[in-house]
């Protein structure tokens, strides 16, 4: 198949899934559920791609990596909403205030406008999907070897954090055991991590080094945009000067030992 034929079947075909996204969304009245479709999109696009290619043990272990991380994320992101509805997270609900009279066709548009970045993001794996060079190398080696330490860096912080919201149902009380002693938000850098083993991997396929826009792109979303600037402001209203504390001691992203606050 034609490269870019293989690339606009996959816009297609997340153009029409969030297109099926927005009509459940709106039908429930919830459109926190993008955040959910976006973590599964990346899975399918990568995974319809791959299929396209040459498939051997390096096409099954690319789409075993993106597929694994999808279901995880996206089934996590969707426990969280389903736990909330029929509130919505606060984006959401400012972006319903700010399009006042045409929330709909808004969000219609702002489903797109998340296909348009699922593909963009995917792009790791076209490339890889593109090799006919099938033979395993030393890029695929280091790319699932540190694609592995984010998988489990990011599922063992959610599962400390788990257990702390279960032992403390207090809203204002601060998580600084585990992971979360070192860093307060091991979660988003293993993520970051995560998207660093994709890249490595796909820079064993030709022109796999030009994907460096993907993981950018994550860490910079994690740091500035919807990750910690987001968290953190929800963060200090909730826990107040427990959590500022907690600010001046600890590392926002990179593990690292905390400072002694006095």
């Amino acid at each position: 198949m034609n490269v870019w034929v293989q690339f606009a079947s996959g816009a297609a075909l997340m153009s029409s899934f969030f297109f099926l996204g927005w009509v459940y969304a709106r039908k429930i009245n919830n459109y926190s559920w993008v955040d959910a479709f976006w973590a599964i999109g990346i899975g399918i696009t990568a995974v319809f791609w791959l299929a396209f290619g040459d498939w051997s043990l390096k096409h099954s272990i690319a789409a075993g990596m993106v597929g694994l991380w999808s279901l995880r994320l996206g089934g996590h992101l969707q426990k969280r909403i389903r736990k909330h509805h029929p509130s919505e997270d606060a984006r959401y609900t400012k972006l319903r205030e700010a399009w006042k009279g045409n929330v709909a066709s808004r969000f219609f548009w702002f489903f797109q406008a998340q296909a348009l970045s699922v593909i963009i993001l995917a792009i790791p794996f076209l490339i890889i999907a593109r090799d006919q060079d099938t033979t395993w190398g030393l890029w695929e080696t280091i790319g699932l070897i540190v694609w592995i330490t984010g998988i489990l860096g990011e599922s063992i912080a959610d599962s400390q954090m788990a257990a702390f919201k279960h032992e403390n149902h207090s809203s204002s009380a601060v998580c600084q055991s585990g992971l979360w002693y070192y860093s307060r938000h091991p979660n988003y850098f293993f993520e970051a991590v995560i998207w660093i083993g994709f890249y490595l991997y796909a820079c064993g396929s030709p022109w796999g080094w030009a994907t460096i826009h993907a993981p950018a792109l994550i860490t910079y979303l994690l740091l500035f945009v919807t990750g910690i600037p987001r968290t953190e402001a929800g963060a200090v209203i909730r826990k107040g000067d427990a959590y500022r504390r907690y600010q001046k001691s600890t590392s926002a992203f990179i593990p690292w030992f905390p400072k002694k606050v006095k």
